[in-house]
């Protein structure tokens, strides 16, 4: 049995289980399932993954990000690469929350609605585009790796790369190390992977436990023209882009995504999902790394597709439950809102509550009204950011098959990436190498 199989068997066996915790009432507050198996050990193994995942992010795009520069071959790709990549992912970003206004303003949800709320939101402020700019290069870069800030990562690690192209032949040594770091990390990656499937089962138990579904059928409308949009944006409009500028197939391309879609619903972070998606479309994918270190950790970081998609429904939904009239223009300035919020906005869970909060303020809604949606927002970041990271790995598919950077043998094998048994098996034989050469340096 595959990792993609036992991953979605796990993810089916947790929502099952949380069902039943949360449907017989075995969650409720105080009882052993809720304060030793949800909130104990469904939630430390469900962290220790997202945490394992976490901590190979930022090293992973850095050496990554190093090898895809020096391999580029021409520098002048580097900007190509980067110009094509910033220009999809706005457009993907504007054409997803035009799509969500158009289908929610049409299906006119939240009309004639009045539901009571008693959860307050305060809406944290949001560092002006200006500021988004000027961080991008920055002031220590160890600092930056230590907050994840990978905008400036993605800076720092393409400085160094241009450095050791004009070191020359002296860093060749250099870049033989880094390549070799790059290894590892990617090796560590299938380590962390191979507890996936029991990882997931755990997150969504953990998660479908505590939600419920009574939030659910209070908020049906909201929920499913929300998830229908997502769904919509997944199947047709990024897969029509991937037709029309790459003419790849995309139920060849929707195969080989479903492993980093489930990894980012168990987890809502992009960020986390980074390492998955990265193995994916370079492996599952044959998108080189030099595009790959690029356009994943870019994507994941301006990205916001799904992200996009609620606030242009949640916009409607709330003005309607309201009854303010925004307008061509108050959808507008949603639009543009959005596109520029979803610059250096880090891909962390809830982060589109507080780019919705900055559109809220922009167009005269009331925060409170977030506090409508705020019982079901975790369930549905789940589902946006699985939207998300496809919209990474359709853009990297898209820049690399323009530059000639995509390996369309390897695309096309069904086969290709698939984790075989003996991915984490280490050899005795290399063990005891290893093991000597190690002996023989400390001698020295």
């Amino acid at each position: 049995m595959n990792l993609t199989t036992k991953v979605l068997l796990g993810m089916a066996a947790g929502i099952a289980i949380g069902l039943i915790f949360n449907i017989f009432g075995l969650n409720a507050e105080g009882t052993f399932i809720n304060e030793y198996i949800v909130n104990g050990f469904f939630h430390v193994v469900g962290k220790l993954f997202v945490n394992s995942l976490k901590m190979l992010v930022v090293p992973l795009v850095f050496f990554s990000l190093i090898c895809g520069v020096c391999g580029i071959g021409d520098i002048r790709l580097l900007g190509r690469i980067g110009t094509k990549s910033f220009v999809l992912y706005m457009l993907t970003t504007a054409v997803a929350i035009a799509t969500a206004i158009m289908i929610a303003g049409g299906l006119g949800i939240g009309e004639g609605m009045n539901i009571p709320t008693d959860t307050e939101f305060t809406g944290k402020e949001a560092p002006p585009l200006s500021q988004v700019l000027i961080d991008i290069v920055p002031t220590n870069p160890i600092q930056s790796m230590a907050n994840g800030d990978m905008l400036s990562i993605i800076f720092f690690a393409i400085l160094v790369g241009v450095s050791i192209l004009l070191v020359g032949k002296k860093a060749k040594s250099l870049v033989s190390s880094v390549e070799v770091l790059n290894e590892v990390m990617m090796k560590m990656v299938t380590i962390v992977m191979s507890v996936a499937p029991y990882a997931v089962f755990c997150l969504l138990a953990k998660a479908i436990a505590n939600l419920g579904l009574d939030l659910l059928w209070q908020l049906l409308g909201y929920v499913l023209v929300l998830i229908a949009t997502l769904l919509f944006h997944l199947f047709v409009t990024l897969q029509s882009i991937l037709v029309i500028f790459s003419r790849l197939s995309p139920l060849t391309f929707l195969s080989k995504i479903r492993n980093a879609q489930i990894f980012a619903f168990s987890t809502s972070s992009s960020n986390a999902t980074i390492p998955v998606t990265l193995r994916t479309v370079t492996e599952k994918m044959g998108v080189n790394n030099s595009v790959a270190s690029f356009t994943v950790p870019f994507g994941a970081t301006i990205n916001m597709d799904g992200t996009a998609i609620m606030q242009g429904v949640a916009t409607v939904f709330i003005a309607n439950v309201y009854g303010v009239e925004l307008g061509v223009a108050g959808y507008l300035t949603v639009v543009l809102m959005s596109v520029l919020a979803s610059i250096g906005t880090a891909g962390v869970p809830g982060v589109g509550l507080i780019m919705l909060s900055m559109v809220f303020s922009q167009v005269g809604l009331p925060l409170e009204g977030i506090g409508l949606i705020l019982g079901v927002d975790r369930l549905l970041d789940m589902i946006r950011t699985a939207v998300n990271v496809s919209g990474d790995a359709v853009v990297s598919s898209v820049v690399a098959k323009s530059e000639g950077k995509l390996d369309l043998e390897v695309f096309n094998d069904p086969q290709a990436g698939v984790l075989s048994a003996g991915a984490t098996h280490i050899d005795e034989e290399t063990e005891k190498e290893l093991a000597a050469t190690v002996a023989a340096t400390h001698d020295k």
